[in-house]
């Protein structure tokens, strides 16, 4: 797409979708006040608020490679993810954190490459090791062998440790304990448009009908 295009686009979204949400863009304009943190992948083929039908205002969205949560560390280094849960839950109040995997998740099967074909994104590379346990119970599922499943399951475990990691959050842990904040693990499968509920108690994803 050629900048020109991008700025056509622009210009018909004053015309028509901002027009139609007028009201709305005026009532938000001086704050915001969401219902949910989306915890999602940077994936161009993921897009929040169409897969929610959330309107603007209603989701705070954190992006990035293979929608991974660091555990919390209390140092004073810089953590962009980190702070966004931060500030989602401590000054916004949300009542929800989403984390939403994907189907055919790059990050997720980046796992798996070898050294040599990381050796030119050294970033992504070293972020991925977040995720280096979810590999190891993947192998140690028996799961490594069939690809398709390997890819499967990989993405939906990614999506049960990164709610687990957010349990390392002191603020996260009291609001959930004290049923002021619910924790919600999306498998979101693109081909189909069909969304995988993580559930808490079966420890399974179930379809969203």
């Amino acid at each position: 797409m050629k900048k020109k295009e991008l700025l056509n686009r622009t210009v018909k979204f004053k015309q028509e979708d901002f027009e139609s949400h007028r009201e709305l863009f005026k009532q938000i304009s001086k704050a915001q006040s969401p219902h949910t943190l989306f915890v999602g992948c940077s994936d161009s083929r993921v897009v929040p608020n169409l897969i929610t039908k959330a309107l603007p205002g209603e989701l705070f969205v954190v992006r990035n490679i293979a929608n991974i949560i660091p555990p919390y560390r209390s140092d004073k280094d810089y953590f962009s993810t980190a702070s966004a849960i931060e500030y989602a839950v401590l000054v916004l109040e949300v009542k929800n954190i989403l984390v939403c995997g994907h189907s055919n998740c790059g990050g997720c099967n980046a796992l798996y490459y070898p050294d040599e074909k990381l050796s030119k994104t050294p970033a992504v590379k070293k972020w991925l090791e977040l995720a280096l346990d979810v590999k190891k119970e993947v192998k140690n599922l028996g799961f490594d062998k069939d690809l398709a499943m390997r890819e499967w399951i990989t993405e939906q475990l990614n999506v049960v440790y990164q709610l687990k990691n957010l349990l390392t959050y002191p603020f996260v842990e009291e609001r959930v304990r004290e049923n002021r904040l619910n924790l919600i693990g999306w498998h979101y499968i693109i081909e189909t448009g069909e969304v995988f509920n993580f559930n808490e108690e079966t420890k399974t994803f179930e379809l969203i009908k």
